[in-house]
């Protein structure tokens, strides 16, 4: 196993393995309300079983080199994690997400922790491009995706139907190009 620093603040990045269930599960039950605001994450995670599955789901992607889960954890607790949802090494698209329970709001976690994963994706997995798609309502997510230097995109209009409403999805994205240009990462 494997933890790579997001600083000195004792906060780290390590891969959410299938048998960190337990431990997931308790993460989301803490954030549940805050975490479901834009995302179903916790709609998906709902209880042991459906934890493991999820988990179980992303170590599948990884061995298919298709996507990947990590956990950010702060002070050796588990509170937040980024992912890509999606990795087609084919077309050299990702597109990459994140969530937060709201101790760990505000601290830059989620930025730091995308930022060593969309580093790995351009500079090991030879992906082109990155998206990250968002609620247009999720300022918070929407102002990670600018100091990561993506650009928007669009707007797909209604497009995302969660909890019986139709949502805007905003599409932002980096070019590896753009990505190695800007000296993000390493």
């Amino acid at each position: 196993m494997y933890a790579i620093s997001l600083g000195d603040d004792g906060a780290e990045l390590r891969p959410l393995e299938p048998w960190r269930a337990e431990e997931f599960l308790a993460h989301i039950d803490r954030g549940r309300e805050y975490i479901g605001q834009f995302i179903a994450l916790p709609d998906a995670v709902t209880d042991l079983e459906s934890s493991r599955a999820y988990l179980r789901s992303y170590a599948e992607k990884a061995a298919a080199d298709a996507g990947g889960i990590h956990g950010i954890w702060r002070d050796g607790e588990l509170v937040g994690g980024v992912l890509l949802r999606t990795m087609d090494l084919g077309q050299g698209t990702a597109e990459a997400g994140c969530w937060l329970e709201p101790s760990a709001v505000g601290r830059g976690l989620v930025t730091r922790a995308a930022r060593v994963l969309i580093d790995w994706a351009v500079r090991e997995r030879g992906v082109h491009r990155v998206e990250w798609q968002v609620a247009a309502a999720n300022q918070a997510s929407i102002a990670v995706a600018r100091r990561l230097g993506m650009r928007k995109d669009g707007v797909l209009r209604e497009s995302y139907v969660y909890r019986g409403k139709r949502h805007d999805i905003e599409i932002w994205s980096v070019l590896a190009a753009e990505w190695r240009a800007a000296g993000q990462g390493s």
